[in-house]
């Protein structure tokens, strides 16, 4: 599917808000769309993974990714000028990655494709809290976030990382988004 045919509204700006695990993503997610008054796609993986009765496969990862990319689809419709995702596929190609040493090659072609305009990398500022999905704490949790960083970094995607915690974290993802729509604005 070309660009310019894959959903009806291509002047939305899409940003993608990722980073390692406890690193406060769905919360800025949801306090970044409602300052800008739009919506977001949700992480759909943490619930996906908390509902299974097993250790997760290859195959629950892949329909993962397949929704992700479906809900990139399908949620760019119902948005107001900017479209925040909590996590994107730069996430699950490197989840692939790390937990099965390959991943599918329609996720190379995704985000080669450049559909999310910027990316906020949440650094580990917020303290790590364990629980039931969880996995990758400790010194795992710092090597996650330089893969994200260099998978950006490779693609040459446009991101800022964001520190801290609380109001001071929040307030410079919004400064991040304000500057990069206003940027965008003048292209």
């Amino acid at each position: 599917m070309e660009k310019g045919t894959e959903d009806a509204n291509s002047k939305i700006i899409r940003i993608a808000v990722t980073g390692p695990e406890c690193t406060g993503k769905t919360t800025l997610t949801q306090q970044l769309a409602a300052h800008f008054g739009t919506i977001y796609v949700p992480e759909y993986a943490r619930d996906y993974i908390a509902d299974l009765c097993r250790p997760y496969t290859y195959d629950d990862v892949l329909h993962i990714a397949e929704v992700q990319r479906r809900q990139a689809h399908e949620f760019v419709r119902q948005a107001s000028r900017v479209l925040f995702f909590d996590t994107y596929l730069i996430i699950t190609k490197v989840w692939f990655d790390v937990v099965f040493g390959r991943h599918p090659e329609w996720i190379e072609e995704e985000l080669s494709r450049k559909t999310i305009d910027f990316f906020l990398l949440c650094d580990t500022s917020i303290p790590w809290k364990a629980d039931p999905v969880r996995e990758n704490g400790g010194e795992m949790r710092e090597k996650l976030f330089r893969m994200y960083k260099l998978e950006l970094e490779k693609r040459n995607c446009p991101y800022t990382i964001i520190t801290g915690t609380g109001q001071p974290r929040l307030n410079s993802a919004i400064q991040a988004v304000d500057q990069f729509m206003l940027h965008h604005s003048r292209l």
